[in-house]
């Protein structure tokens, strides 16, 4: 491996190794624009089904609008302290984006695949959402990597009333919370937290109790 990959490699590793789960923020520090920017860029280029890209992200800078927030999150501190919070919504309905997803595809193709996205939504409300928590949880991990990157701290939360948060935001019924993540610069290290060693948790060609 050329030394250009092995420090490309190691920098993503770095990102990787270094994300935590941070809970204490410095206060009244804001997030430059253009960094959330790029930070929601990145994270739309999650992977997901189809490439339906089932993730839509709700952006909380104000104090009010946290304030507002804080009594929905079970009064965790971090969302008032944090620079940004940032509710992930899953798209239960995201076969409705098809056709504009690819418009430009080859036709017998586009054609294909849009009756393979129907048939499966088709299933009703119940797959929708499983689509929707499925690759929204992809979108929102590589929201916290890509903040994690430019100098961004993170915590996800899915502690939280997911029924309450909908009328609060104004969230339409076809899209679902998923989980709220806070960003800010961290205020002092994140608590360590203990891992399984690799073996434990990577079995080879099938299930093995360990």
């Amino acid at each position: 491996m050329r030394n250009r990959e092995w420090k490309r490699m190691n920098e993503t590793f770095k990102v990787m190794e270094e994300r935590s789960s941070v809970r204490l923020y410095q206060k009244d520090k804001e997030i430059p624009t253009e960094t959330l920017h790029k930070i929601f860029e990145m994270a739309g280029k999650a992977p997901s089904a189809w490439n339906l890209q089932h993730w839509r992200f709700i952006v909380v800078t104000s104090q009010e609008q946290k304030e507002k927030l804080f009594p929905i999150a079970y009064n965790q501190k971090h969302v008032l302290d944090a620079s940004a919070v940032v509710v992930v919504l899953g798209d239960t309905e995201a076969d409705k984006v098809a056709a504009e997803v690819f418009e430009k595809a080859p036709e017998e193709a586009r054609n294909t695949l849009l009756k393979n996205i129907n048939s499966a939504y088709s299933q009703g409300r119940a797959m929708g959402e499983r689509e929707a928590l499925r690759n929204a949880s992809l979108g929102a991990m590589q929201l916290m990597l890509a903040a994690k990157a430019v100098g961004i701290d993170s915590c996800p939360m899915t502690g939280f009333d997911h029924t309450a948060i909908v009328p609060a935001l104004g969230i339409p019924e076809r899209f679902i919370p998923v989980m709220m993540i806070t960003l800010g610069y961290a205020d002092g290290p994140a608590k360590p937290t203990e891992r399984f060693d690799v073996n434990r948790i990577v079995m080879h060609e099938k299930f093995e109790e360990k």
